[in-house]
């Protein structure tokens, strides 16, 4: 099917990872960052040149577009989904990709800031050993988290309406922004959507097919301390600082963190700890497979608070838990289709279907449980929200090759 196309996603992609479209976790906003809507613009303009004329971006920087089903069959609303903003955990000002043709297998050593991407630390990037890889240039992320999958998307829509043979239902593609500061649906459309099932393009290694992920709450610690002037605070100051300090010394050392856990199991993880000695504040992320066992997490973390704050009468500290999103399999199990189908389109694409757990959580993990199941397909991204970041040329275009695969499946079983 593919013999002879002239990709546009590498092209795509190159073009993408130029534009700064951070998120800001700290932002109030919605987006978080206007800078995201450049980009935005960008895919509107290339959707129209693509020749679907009904792309469009509302106010709160979601870009939406239709490709019109040419099937007389009826065939579920299929939605093809990427998020435009990248991560704050590393600049993202100034992206200089580098393509490594004909990779050797080897470290690479990039020419800013003595950044090496080394094999020992990414053996993914040793088994990509002849593709074409595209890297910063060292003193950034490059951003193919998820810009691989938007320039995947917009690859595979250009291939859809060039090659009307291809019998397809009506497709739905959906841009959005924040997705990396867990905004990334909070004010999405869904009747506007109108899709019935969906798929994030957001997934690493090529075959990769996640339809499970964290189920995911925030909390916050509140402290009052008691502010004196330190020269007469004997016996009468209590630092809010000290008191957060102590409550984050006294998570397990062995356990229930990021850095000791992995697979299914679950963690608390202390992400921002902010204050001066009469207020401070401990944001926490708190995630695990099953559900029910945030609250056991949650639970455990009051009982920290407590132990310590029994040490101090006269401070006061309060615990507040938000829900954030949760496992997506609780919804895909109920439509297996979904999954099924995506399997069957990676092998048509020529790769074996991976199924994979996601250790944190997308776009999809919301949709899902708002009324769109929703799994997540690889895109080639790797090493994500670093200076390490890589991606193969030779993955995205089996990624749009997926894409273009599953839209013919979805018409074929309908």
């Amino acid at each position: 099917m593919f013999t002879n196309y002239k990709y546009t996603v590498t092209e795509r992609f190159l073009r993408y990872v130029q534009i700064d479209t951070q998120s800001d976790p700290l932002s109030k906003s919605f987006p978080s960052t206007e800078k995201q809507k450049d980009l935005g613009r960008l895919l509107i303009q290339e959707l129209h040149e693509i020749g679907i004329t009904d792309a469009e971006m509302d106010e709160h920087g979601y870009v939406f577009a239709t490709i019109p089903s040419n099937t007389t069959k009826e065939v579920p609303v299929i939605c093809f989904c990427s998020h435009m903003d990248t991560s704050s955990d590393c600049s993202g000002t100034g992206v200089k990709p580098i393509i490594h043709m004909h990779y050797d297998g080897d470290d690479i050593e990039l020419p800013e800031d003595n950044t090496i991407i080394k094999t020992a630390l990414h053996p993914y990037l040793a088994s990509k050993k002849g593709d074409d890889i595209i890297t910063a240039a060292g003193n950034t992320l490059l951003g193919a988290d998820d810009k691989a999958g938007v320039a995947e998307i917009m690859d595979a829509a250009h291939y859809l309406v060039a090659h009307p043979e291809i019998k397809h239902g009506t497709i739905r593609i959906l841009f959005t922004p924040d997705e990396e500061v867990g905004r990334g649906v909070e004010k999405l459309d869904m009747s506007k959507l109108g899709a019935t099932f969906g798929y994030t393009l957001d997934g690493g290694e090529l075959g990769s097919l996640e339809d499970e992920s964290f189920s995911a709450d925030a909390a916050k610690i509140v402290i009052e301390g008691v502010s004196v002037h330190p020269g007469t605070a004997k016996d009468k100051l209590v630092s809010a600082i000290k008191i957060a300090s102590e409550i984050v010394d006294a998570l397990p050392k062995d356990s229930l963190s990021p850095e000791t856990t992995e697979d299914r199991q679950g963690f608390i993880h202390p992400v921002r700890v902010s204050g001066i000695v009469e207020h401070a504040e401990i944001d926490f992320i708190l995630r695990d497979f099953v559900t029910a066992k945030l609250k056991d997490h949650a639970g455990f973390l009051q009982h920290i608070l407590d132990a310590v704050m029994a040490k101090y009468p006269t401070a006061s500290a309060k615990l507040t838990v938000t829900e954030q999103y949760r496992n997506m399999k609780e919804v895909l199990n109920l439509h297996p289709q979904v999954t099924e189908y995506a399997e069957e389109a990676i092998r048509r694409a020529g790769v074996e279907p991976l199924k994979m757990i996601i250790r944190g959580g997308t776009d999809g993990s919301r949709l899902s449980f708002m009324g769109l199941p929703c799994p997540n397909i690889f895109t080639g991204e790797m090493a994500l929200h670093s200076k390490y970041e890589y991606v193969s040329i030779q993955d995205m275009q089996k990624a749009v090759q997926t894409i273009v695969h599953l839209a013919q499946v979805w018409e074929e079983k309908s």
